[in-house]
Parts: structure tokens; C-alpha cells; sequence
């Protein structure tokens, strides 16, 4: 059947077997059967995408470092000029511009607060532990989810009509959609699936012919939510659709909810099924609740009856027999069409009817007198896990909060007393999500042992790189800080963010460090090598942190275009983190380092007062013996 409508200009529909082409408009729209998979747990895997950005990180650090050894030393070379003079004049340059850089404000700013900070360290750590303890005070305040949204340019519309409906049935009850979705201001192009296609269905195999699912592609410049809204207002005019839904496209990070019922026997599963669905949809904050469970399809029963064993025949080779009597036998297979196919030797009247199935003659006998046949309620699909029948509860959270709807559920499901031999465990989303989160957690700790141990065999201390690594949880305060602030939701990007800070804060931390080493050595006391230290890093620490700042801003206010859904997160969570670590590095730092060095000159100057005072007892009784007076001789 090929035929012409369509309002906005001529379109082509062509329908066969179970998948039509329909152009229609500015865009081609498209109708393709695609067979439905059967139902199996998603084990969505995205260490992909950790991998990429930590190989892309780490080229970028290597080729910066290559380019800081070789090229600015050249360029320097090239293009910087010594003072003019004798190295009397250069070194009264660099007394001159040191003081003027001790003039300048911020120098003036940050060396008295500094002073501060390293006199009273008491009450300095104790601010640093006041932070850090509201730090993870801000933590429920977090939103949490696995993947944003982002920008959609997908919407998917599911349409589901009454078991057992004919593909024909569907297809004229669809097309009132199509119809619909034309005239939707915002729409690009769509793909219509019709009941199921594929091999299956080109020998009469499909299934779910009463569902079809819609594809909507929208215009650069349309907005999701207003489409969708538009969508559905139409929908809800619409009269014979069966149930409908609307939903983001399934991509990039689905925040799909489900729990999963397993149970040994049918009717307990639908129990239990139907009471988690019911608490699920009590839920606040998410739609489209639907169950695997809940529609049921008409089917044939034919069950061995007392005389079937008289007859020869048992389950087993009655279902054989009636197969073959209905479907046909295979005998063999053909090349058409440079495809191969089953050859199928079918009856020229098959049953067609309840009361013609059970006339099928079998040899003497017919399938009504030696079998029960009945029709029946059954399932639409069925699914087993580890041996036991299964079935999913699914539900689409509104917001993006996909964490706090976690944490209700369970609450929920932990309350819910199911009927015996019946379990619900929840799955989706949230299982990708504490997977993702589990796996990143232990990637931080891997990474935070690896700096750790580079730090000691670099500064050959176990204290100094203790101190260093101070940086890494205040980090985490400017980090929950800033995504709380902008309404951002914790994710996977959001945690390689986190990953990424550990190597970036320990930086400002290790060259200050070292600065102040370098002093001691010269022979400088404690707080007079930590006051130098901080005044000559001040600068270098800023203007590096300001650099990464702005650099990711683009990435933080989303104009980054596609793939923002992924940058925005994981560039505010490097910039917060950023701004307090800067800020500690520059103040707590030396604040610790102040504590124990101090502590340690304390202890090496008892243990040296010790050790003269045992000399200088020793010496002491040496003298005394000296002094003795001999004894008389006789």
C-alpha cells in the first residue's frame, strides 16, 4: 500500500510487513520496524570516559612539562634582556624590585595575616577543622544523580494499546499521532517503530504489535521541555491512542529508576510486583510507573487430558503436534534474495479459531477429546534471573536529584513486607550510579597513595608530604560548596572533577614547601623561612589558579555546546575546589609546617640539653677523681 498525505507537503508512506517509510515535511520521517529485545539488567560500563579524560589529561600535563624544559628557556632566551650594568647594578635591580613587590597591597594583605596564622596556630587549626567539619555538614544539601540531562535534543514518545491488538489496528491508531507530531511547532524529524520487525517478523514471529515508539528529533532552537509540554497537550486530545508517554530520549545517562521482584512462583511475583509498583508510584517525585508484570495477552492453553496416554501422546508431544499443525514444519532452508530463509510446509488451512484447534485431527483421535484447550491470561514476556522469574518496576524521576529518589525508595522498599519467597532489589540508574561512585571512590584513594609516595621520595619525609596532602580535603569544602550554590548536581563528571583536584592542589602546595625548605637550609629560623616562603609564592600560586579558573569558565557557565552536560559539572567542581585550596594552601600549609618543624627543634634541643647534660655530669666526676687525694703510702 502506497498512499500520500501529510500537512506539510507531500509524503510517501509505505507499508509492508511491519515496517513503513513515511517522509513528511522538512525532514524525512521515518517508520522502521525494529524487533523489541527481550528485558535483561543493563550493565552500562562508562570507565571509557574516566579513561579518556585521564589520558587526555595526562598527554596535556606531559606536553606542557616538555614545552616548560625546552621552548621557554629558548624563548626566554630570546626575548629577555638582563639589566644593563655590573652585577653590582643586577643585584640592586632585584633588591629594588623586591621591595616594591613588599609595597604592593597584596603582599601587604597576606604577610600580616600570614603572621597571624603561624602566632596563633591553635586557633588556626582550629578554624580549619570548624570548615572542614561544615564541609560534610553541606553534604545532604547535595543533589546527586548519575548522569545530567543536559540540553535534549531527542523526546520519546511510547504508545501502548490492548494486548493481542492487530498490527493494522496499531499502525491506524499511530498514524493519528503521526498526525499530531506534524503539526508540533519544534520538530525536526521523527522514527516511528510499529510493533517488531526483523527476522522474526518477516515469518509471522513478532510480538508487541499493540505498542509503537516515536523518535522525535527537535529543531536547534526548540526547547525540550516546551516541545514536550506541547506533546503531550496534543496527546491528551487524542481519542483511541491507548496509554502514552513522554520522556527525554534515552541517551547519554538514562535516569531511569527500577526494582527488580524475583520469585520462584507466578502469582507470588505478580503480588509482590503489583505492591512495588504501588509504592513506587507513591513517590513524590517521579512518573510514567510501569511494570513488566502488568498487561497480560490471551493465549491458547492446551494441556494433556486422562486420554492422551491412550492415545500416545503426553505434554511434550502435544505441543509439537499442534506446533507443527499451526506454524508449520521447517524442512529446510533457500537463498531469496541473496538471504537465506527457512523453508516452512504448512497446512493450507491452518486453525484459525479455538473451535477449529481443538477438531485438529491427530491420526484417530482429535485434539479436543484427549487435551484440554482453553483460553487463557498469560504474560506478555517472561523473564528468569538466576533460575527464578522476574519482573521490573521502572519510573522516570522529574528532577535531578536522582539520589534523594534513591534514598526514598529504599526507605520504602525496606518498609514494604513482601509476600514469601518474593525479593525486590533496586537496579537502573541507581546501581549505575553507586557502582560509578564506589569505583571513582577507590580511584581517588589509588590516586591519593600514588602523590603520597612520590611526595616522600621527594622530600624523603614522612611528615612534610602528610602536611601537603592537607590540601586534598578542603578542597572537597569549595568544591560541595560551589555545586550547591549553582544547583548542580554531583555525578560521574562531578566526581572525575575530584579526581583531577587531587593532582591540581597538591601543586601550589609542593612548590611552597620546597621554597621554605630552601630557606631553612640557608639557615633561616622556622616562621622566618615560612613568612618568605609565602611571600615570594604568593604571586606564582594566584596567578596559576587564576589561570585554571578562568580557563574553565567557559566550560562552568555551558557554553561549551554539546557535551556540556559532561564539562559544566566537573568545571565547577574544579573551580570551587580550586578557590579554597588556593586559600588554605597559601594559609594552613604553613601553618602545620610552622607546628611541627617548631616541634621538632623543641625535641632536638632536649635531646641535645640531654645529651650535654650527661657529657657535663661525666666531665664533672672525671674532675673530682682528678682532684683526690692519693692515699699514704706505708
Amino acid at each position: 500500500m502506497v498512499k500520500a498525505d501529510g500537512p506539510r507537503g507531500t509524503s510517501l508512506r509505505t507499508l509492508a510487513n511491519q515496517a513503513r517509510t513515511c517522509p513528511i515535511g522538512e525532514g524525512a520521517r521515518r517508520r522502521l520496524g525494529a524487533e523489541r529485545a527481550r528485558h535483561t539488567l543493563p550493565q552500562r560500563d562508562y570507565g571509557w570516559l574516566i579513561r579518556l579524560v585521564g589520558l587526555t589529561v595526562t598527554a596535556a600535563l606531559l606536553a606542557s612539562l616538555l614545552v616548560s624544559l625546552t621552548v621557554v628557556p629558548v624563548l626566554s632566551y630570546w626575548f629577555l634582556r638582563a639589566p644593563k650594568g655590573t652585577p653590582a647594578d643586577a643585584e640592586e635591580a632585584r633588591r629594588q624590585a623586591e621591595e616594591k613587590e613588599a609595597r604592593s597591597r597584596l603582599q601587604r594583605f597576606y604577610v600580616p595575616v600570614l603572621r597571624f596564622a603561624t602566632r596563633r596556630r591553635l586557633t588556626s587549626v582550629a578554624i580549619a577543622i570548624v570548615v572542614l567539619v561544615g564541609t560534610f555538614g553541606m553534604a545532604p544539601l547535595l543533589k546527586t544523580n548519575f548522569f545530567d540531562q543536559g540540553e535534549q535534543e531527542v523526546l520519546t514518545v511510547k504508545q501502548e494499546l490492548k494486548p493481542g491488538i492487530s498490527l493494522a489496528a496499531t499502525d491506524a491508531s499511530a498514524q493519528q499521532v503521526e498526525k499530531m507530531l506534524a503539526g508540533v511547532d519544534g520538530i525536526k524529524d521523527y522514527q516511528v517503530t510499529i510493533g517488531s520487525s526483523g527476522f522474526m517478523a518477516a515469518f509471522g514471529g513478532g510480538t508487541d504489535t499493540n505498542q509503537a515508539s516515536y523518535q522525535v528529533m527537535l529543531e536547534d532552537s526548540a526547547s525540550a521541555d516546551e516541545v514536550q509540554d506541547r506533546i503531550e497537550e496534543g496527546l491528551g486530545k487524542l481519542s483511541g491512542v491507548g496509554t502514552t508517554t513522554v520522556a527525554a530520549g534515552d541517551g547519554f545517562g538514562s535516569q531511569d529508576l527500577s526494582v527488580v521482584v524475583k520469585a520462584a512462583d507466578a502469582g507470588v511475583l505478580r503480588e509482590a510486583a503489583e505492591e512495588v509498583r504501588d509504592e513506587v508510584a507513591k513517590l513524590d517525585d517521579v512518573t510514567d510507573v510501569t511494570s513488566d508484570l502488568a498487561q497480560s495477552v490471551p493465549r491458547i492453553s492446551v494441556k494433556a487430558n486422562s486420554k492422551a496416554a491412550a492415545a500416545g501422546f503426553n505434554d511434550a508431544t502435544l505441543g509439537v503436534a499442534v506446533g507443527e499443525a499451526v506454524r508449520g514444519t521447517t524442512s529446510g532452508k533457500a537463498i531469496l534474495d541473496d538471504t537465506e530463509r527457512d523453508v516452512v510446509i504448512k497446512s493450507a488451512k491452518p486453525a484459525q479459531t479455538l473451535a477449529e484447534l481443538k477438531n485438529l485431527s491427530l491420526g484417530a483421535v482429535k485434539l479436543g477429546d484427549i487435551a484440554t484447550v482453553q483460553l487463557v491470561d498469560g504474560p506478555v514476556s517472561m523473564t528468569r534471573i538466576d533460575g527464578q522469574r522476574a519482573a521490573t518496576i521502572t519510573a522516570k524521576p522529574t528532577g535531578d536529584n536522582t539520589g534523594a529518589v534513591s534514598a526514598d525508595l529504599t526507605s520504602k522498599l525496606d518498609a514494604l513486607k513482601l509476600p514469601d519467597g518474593a525479593t525486590a532489589e533496586i537496579g537502573g540508574v541507581s546501581q549505575d550510579q553507586d557502582d560509578s561512585f564506589a569505583a571513582l571512590g577507590l580511584a581517588m584513594l589509588a590516586a591519593i597513595a600514588i602523590v603520597f609516595m612520590l611526595l616522600v621520595a621527594t622530600f624523603r619525609s614522612l611528615i612534610q608530604p602528610l602536611i601537603l596532602l592537607v590540601s586534598i580535603p578542603f578542597a572537597a569544602t569549595g568544591a560541595i560548596g560551589l555545586l550547591i550554590a549553582t544547583g548542580t548536581p554531583m555525578g560521574v563528571p562531578a566526581m572525575i572533577g575530584m579526581l583531577m583536584l587531587i593532582g591540581i592542589v597538591v601543586t601550589n602546595a609542593i612548590v611552597l614547601i620546597d621554597l621554605i625548605n630552601q630557606y631553612r637550609k640557608q639557615g633561616y629560623g622556622t616562621v622566618e623561612a615560612v613568612i618568605e616562603g609565602g611571600r615570594h609564592r604568593l604571586r606564582p600560586i594566584l596567578m596559576t589558579a587564576l589561570a585554571t579558573i578562568f580557563a574553565l569558565l567557559p566550560m562552568a557557565l555551558g557554553v561549551t555546546g554539546e557535551g556540556g552536560f559532561i564539562a559544566q559539572p566537573l568545571a565547577v567542581v574544579v573551580i570551587g575546589g580550586l578557590i579554597t585550596s588556593t586559600l588554605l594552601t597559601l594559609l594552613l600549609v604553613p601553618t602545620l609546617y610552622t607546628v611541627v618543624e617548631l616541634r621538632k627543634e623543641r625535641r632536638a634541643k632536649k635531646e641535645a640539653a640531654k645529651r650535654a647534660a650527661k657529657s657535663g655530669g661525666a666531665a664533672a666526676l672525671a674532675g673530682e677523681e682528678d682532684k683526690s687525694p692519693e692515699p699514704a703510702g706505708v
